[in-house]
């Protein structure tokens, strides 16, 4: 016989309260009083017989009993949540949300987006930039892209870029400056990327000029930028000499907007992953992407050549 479950509310109040900890935002969450959280919450642990909060005077804390089934729970509010969606279109149509880092997003995601479009017309993506960690449940989406070490937990994963760091400039620059060795950037600008992707294997431009055995280099001056995309473009502009990832640079590149002045190359740990929680994988609109992704990703990397 199927053990009796507690009442569905009950469960859902718990979740939203175990994850704010606190009763008043998972009451905003879920539009209902506090009062109705605090009843369902009760109502759980009159049910398992054991408390799921420790309460303070600095608010929730969960007891061993909270914590212990909260990660199954929390699957199974997204087994659900993928259930309805496969249920209500067959998970062929409809909607498809995508959480991405925004340069990625700029300059390698949303240039290729057509084709996915014109294969699968009936599926609209929706793209959005943020380098916030995606919770999957809370966000509603269902398949993130991002730039890390891997590893992560509760989800599915795989790698689909490796990534190098170069140095790029328009072709006009390089014409009116002349960049013959490294050393010649002692007389060019230098741009800076200080995005917030927190990847400690990626060099600067004083670790790049080092790596190289170049020292007559002042790399602390030049304009700096919190988006990889934006040092791109101001590249492209001709306002300097970018430090870039190759793979937010290709399209650029092939395109003749970007140049390669050196050959030089500095390969980094972090890459570009396909992230989504198992319970979404076998919507065909998920599994329709990620062997886009698969397609996309299939001889990138290689470097395209020094001017």
């Amino acid at each position: 016989m199927r053990r009796s479950m507690p009442p569905l509310n009950a469960l859902k109040a718990f979740e939203a309260a175990a994850r704010h900890l606190s009763i008043s935002l998972a009451a905003q969450e879920l539009n209902v009083t506090p009062a109705a959280i605090s009843h369902q919450v009760r109502q759980l642990e009159d049910y398992i017989g054991l408390p799921v909060f420790e309460r303070n005077g600095r608010g929730l804390s969960l007891t061993d009993a909270g914590s212990a089934g909260l990660r199954d729970l929390r699957a199974g509010f997204a087994s659900l949540e993928a259930a309805m969606d496969a249920i209500e279109s067959l998970g062929e149509t409809g909607t498809l949300n995508v959480s991405v880092a925004p340069s990625f997003a700029s300059k390698w995601l949303l240039p290729r987006l057509s084709t996915f479009e014109t294969q699968h017309p009936d599926i609209d993506v929706h793209v959005s930039a943020s380098m916030q960690l995606t919770d999957f449940a809370k966000d509603g989406v269902d398949i993130a892209i991002r730039y890390g070490a891997g590893g992560y937990q509760d989800v599915v994963f795989e790698k689909l870029l490796t990534e190098t760091l170069i140095p790029v400039c328009s072709p006009e620059f390089l014409r009116n400056q002349s960049l013959k060795s490294i050393a010649d950037l002692a007389g060019a600008t230098l741009l800076h990327d200080d995005s917030p992707d927190n990847d400690p294997s990626c060099p600067n431009w004083e670790m790049w000029l080092r790596a190289a055995g170049v020292t007559n280099v002042d790399a602390s001056r030049g304009p700096r930028y919190n988006q990889a995309s934006l040092v791109i473009e101001a590249a492209i502009l001709g306002r300097g000499v970018a430090l870039t990832k190759s793979a937010l640079a290709a399209g650029d590149i092939e395109a003749g907007r970007l140049v390669r002045p050196f050959s030089t190359v500095l390969p980094v740990d972090f890459a570009y992953y396909f992230v989504a929680p198992k319970a979404k994988l076998n919507l065909p609109k998920v599994a329709f992407f990620r062997e886009w992704l698969r397609q996309q990703t299939v001889g990138e990397g290689k470097l395209l050549a020094v001017a």
